[in-house]
This record gives structure tokens, C-alpha cells and sequence, in this order.
């Protein structure tokens, strides 16, 4: 399983440990990543995904994951989240046609 977050991409970043005396030694920087399980209103039911935590806060102030994913660019956007917008756009759709 990748350390990436599903919806934004921030993934890993690499950098240096400074000691005290100036020797530098690699190291990672990890992203904070949760598993959360965000509610669809358009799907109807629960969507799990792996997200970091300014993911989730940034999902949260645009009012829910049905409209970050609809507001959000394509380009902006890793293959999991575009998979998961087009689920929400077919299912408004349909939703659309059957009113």
C-alpha cells in the first residue's frame, strides 16, 4: 500500500537529519495519512478512503465529499479521485432523470 493520499496525491518527501555538529543523514517525511470513510450523498451510501488529514479538513470546509470532487478540476485531481467523480457525476445523473 502506497503512502499517498487518495485524493490529493501529497506522497512522501525526502530530506536531510541535521545534527548538532552539521552531519546530514536521509530521512523521509511521511504524510499524515487516515483511513476515513466519508458520506456520499449522491451515492447514497459511505465512500472508505486513505487520506491525509488536510485532506480530510479541506473536504470538510467545501461542504463534503460530493462537492469537493465536483468543484475540483480533473488535473487537480490522482485516478482514484477522478474514478470516484464520475461515479458521483453518472449517479447525479441518473438521479437528475429519474425527478
Amino acid at each position: 500500500m502506497s503512502r499517498r493520499c487518495e485524493i490529493t496525491g501529497k506522497g512522501v518527501l525526502s530530506g536531510n537529519n541535521v545534527s548538532h555538529a552539521n552531519n546530514k543523514t536521509r530521512r523521509r517525511f511521511l504524510p499524515n495519512l487516515q483511513v476515513t470513510s466519508l458520506l456520499s450523498d449522491i451515492l447514497g451510501h459511505e465512500v472508505r478512503m486513505r487520506m491525509s488529514t488536510r485532506a480530510i479538513r479541506t473536504v470538510e470546509h467545501n461542504g463534503g465529499i460530493d462537492a469537493f470532487l465536483l468543484g475540483t478540476p480533473n488535473t487537480k485531481l490522482t485516478i482514484e479521485g477522478k474514478t470516484l467523480k464520475r461515479r458521483i457525476e453518472k449517479a447525479q445523473l441518473k438521479r437528475n432523470a429519474a425527478a
